[in-house]
């Protein structure tokens, strides 16, 4: 019997987050003791406290933690793990860390080193796949990386392209270059992501499809010869490359095709030598024609919509599979039960480009009692919350800005749809910004809704998915309470002397503030436009009478009552509402009812009058992270929009653009440096 063969009572995960705490949940239903292991920055983490034991690798950054083969080796050693689940990222797909298990006679869930290296390069892999006979995207893999000769098939290719990094996955390292005028940044900054993700700079070119489907299809298989698929899951809504809304089955297949992707994943598989759990992605066209991408060698972030519409647990089968077991069941006692939906919630701000978001939970729930969604239902729909987080836990900037993800299943896809929207409208996020109500957008969005589905489908639909919402007086009016508390706050003191908050002698203490719902504040290189904002005069006799709110034309009495965490009860001109309300990121998150979110910048009226002047002399970090480049020298002279410097943060890039014709008269920051949200990053003069 081999090291990958033996029986084992014990379990390392390697991972961190939603996964560990996944793995974990099957791994003691099985019987097994788990073991997690965790860096600094997760010292308190969800999946450490969940563990049976857990043991540290070392400090924040992936690289000098998760990504450190020797220490996830010994502790394995250390707690008699006989076994590790690397979960997906991190040492997943490292044939490397495979070959050290081998040597130290641990089994890895997963397949052997050798079909990680296959599928592992991308370029290879697909010259495989092309002499197998696979269909392929029409494209560049060869090993010669220089820089004029990748532009050049490009060019030939014909543009739009698509580049990749070889060794990367989870979108990262990859970019669409729309002409060749834009080819070199582009390339310049796929390998810049892909050496810090993976330690390799080289890339490959494949012909960007304008209106593909992205379709995947699970197989397994075991060590005795055996091979199946699981159907198929369609990803079309991604973001950066990044999937955000993912269903099972994919909707308008043919059997016949369903059936014709699946044999072709399994022979696929197959032809590596593949043991364990993979996916297969392909390119679905209009017409019916579909091409092999890549393969995953390790369990999806996805795979929950597969068991719910299979009721198979993957990572079940994963465990038993590595214990030398065969398959638990074949081809033809595999069926499709329902539908079924997963919706990615992340720590970012959709309003803001996306860029990823930290700080502390201070609530995080899911009322699906509330939500008609509980015990009481007849078991035709189902609810599932994968998370690794729960309140009170901080979000930090080191990692992916993946918070959980919500999966539902239902009779049908409507069915299953309307449970999905039922389910996010459930789901209480509070103290980070996340993209929740952007999901709900999308998956009440008339397209999505009919199965209009491609990989561009949020830049295709992008002007009614961000399109400015209507917001009431009433919001603004519970916004400005919120703000002026605050001031308020600040402003207690005995002495006249000592505030701030507009006292003066025999007149009411009044307050101006301004409110803009337009994401623009002094610290995005932009001051709001004129007519994007509104401003409040908040004015009231005594420190504990009513707030008289004049806004516009409208005048309201107002009071508000903090009730418990973030709730507060607002009175406005004697109706009292309850609602969250949070201050955050010089700005106000105000969820009025279950069905949205009203996000609004503010500050005191004072700080208008110089907001374009400061915006246009200086640059602020709009996240925790770490500078990667700077891209010009001080002195040099620059075009509004030309990149200055990169930041990186929980593994995506964010370029720092000038915000006028001028030049940087300094950085305060260096590459490798860690800055924080708000930082000043560097002096910019405007020309004159």
């Amino acid at each position: 019997m081999t090291t990958a063969m033996k029986k084992f009572d014990t379990v390392l995960i390697a991972n961190r987050g939603e996964i560990a705490c996944r793995v974990m949940r099957t791994a003691r239903a099985m019987g097994l003791r788990t073991v997690a292991v965790y860096s600094d920055a997760d010292a308190n983490a969800r999946h450490v406290r969940e563990a049976d034991e857990a043991v540290r690798l070392g400090p924040a950054a992936a690289r000098e933690s998760y990504l450190r083969v020797e220490a996830v080796v010994e502790a394995a050693r250390r707690t008699g793990a006989g076994a590790i689940h690397p979960g997906y990222g991190f040492l997943s797909e490292n044939g490397q860390f495979v070959e050290a298990l081998d040597q130290a006679g641990i089994t890895f869930v997963g397949p052997p080193a050798s079909a990680i290296a296959a599928m592992g390069d991308k370029s290879a892999a697909k010259a495989r796949m092309h002499d197998a006979g696979v269909p392929l995207v029409p494209g560049y893999h060869g090993d010669d990386q220089d820089d004029a000769l990748l532009k050049a098939e490009a060019d030939k290719i014909g543009y739009p392209v698509l580049l990749k990094a070889s060794a990367g996955g989870g979108g990262k390292g990859m970019r669409v270059v729309e002409s060749g005028d834009g080819f070199q940044a582009a390339l310049d900054g796929c390998r810049r992501e892909s050496q810090a993700a993976f330690g390799d700079q080289r890339m490959l070119i494949e012909k960007y499809l304008t209106q593909p489907r992205h379709v995947e299809v699970q197989v397994f298989c075991d060590r005795h010869g055996n091979g199946v698929y699981l159907f198929e899951r369609d990803c079309s809504v991604q973001r950066r490359h990044q999937k955000v809304l993912e269903e099972a089955p994919a909707p308008g297949m043919s059997a016949e095709l369903r059936r014709e992707m699946g044999e072709a994943a399994v022979r696929a598989a197959k032809e590596i030598g593949y043991v364990g759990a993979g996916t297969v992605e392909f390119l679905l066209d209009a017409d019916e024609s579909f091409y092999f991408m890549e393969m995953n060698t390790r369990l999806q972030v996805e795979h929950p919509v597969t068991e719910m519409i299979t009721g198979q647990d993957l990572v079940e089968w994963q465990l038993r599979v590595a214990m030398g077991e065969c398959l638990p069941l074949a081809q033809d006692e595999l069926t499709i039960t329902g539908h079924s939906f997963e919706a990615r919630l992340y720590a970012e701000d959709p309003e803001q480009d996306f860029l990823p978001a930290t700080g502390t939970l201070t609530r995080f729930a899911l009322d699906l009692e509330g939500a008609g969604l509980g015990s009481s239902q007849k078991g035709s729909e189902k609810v599932r919350l994968d998370s690794g987080v729960e309140s009170g836990d901080a979000v930090s900037m080191h990692y992916d800005p993946m918070l959980a993800k919500l999966i539902v299943h239902g009779a049908d896809r409507d069915q299953a749809l309307a449970t999905l929207n039922r389910a996010l409208a459930a789901l209480d996020v509070q103290g980070v910004v996340t993209n929740r109500a952007f999901l709900q957008r999308l998956a009440t969005h008339p397209a999505f809704k009919g199965c209009e589905l491609d990989t561009r489908f949020i830049e295709k639909h992008e002007e009614s998915l961000f399109s400015p919402r209507e917001i009431t007086t009433e919001a603004y009016a519970s916004a400005a309470l919120i703000g002026l508390k605050q001031l308020a706050r600040e402003c207690e003191s005995d002495s006249p002397w000592d505030r701030h908050d507009g006292f003066r002698l025999n007149a009411p203490n009044t307050i101006r503030i301004s409110l803009c719902a337009t994401g623009h504040d002094l610290a995005r290189a932009k001051a709001p436009d004129a007519e994007d904002v509104v401003v409040v005069e908040g004015r009231r006799e005594t420190a504990a009478g009513p707030w008289q709110l004049v806004i516009g034309e409208r005048t309201l009495t107002a009071r508000i009552q903090h009730l418990e965490g973030d709730a507060v009860a607002v009175t406005l001109d004697g109706h009292r509402r309850r609602l969250q309300a949070r201050l955050a990121d010089n700005g106000v998150v105000v969820m009025a009812d279950r069905s949205g979110e009203t996000r609004l910048f503010w500050r005191r009226i004072d700080a208008i009058d110089h907001g374009q002047h400061e915006a246009e002399s200086t640059l602020t970090a709009p996240m925790h992270g770490t500078v990667v480049a700077l891209l010009v020298e001080p002195g040099q002279k620059v075009e509004k929009g030309m990149p200055l410097m990169v930041m990186e943060a929980m593994k995506m890039e964010h370029t720092m653009a000038a915000p006028a014709d001028g030049h940087v008269e300094s950085f305060h920051f260096a590459a490798g440096d860690t800055v924080g949200q708000g930082d000043v990053l560097l002096e910019f003069a405007p020309e004159e």
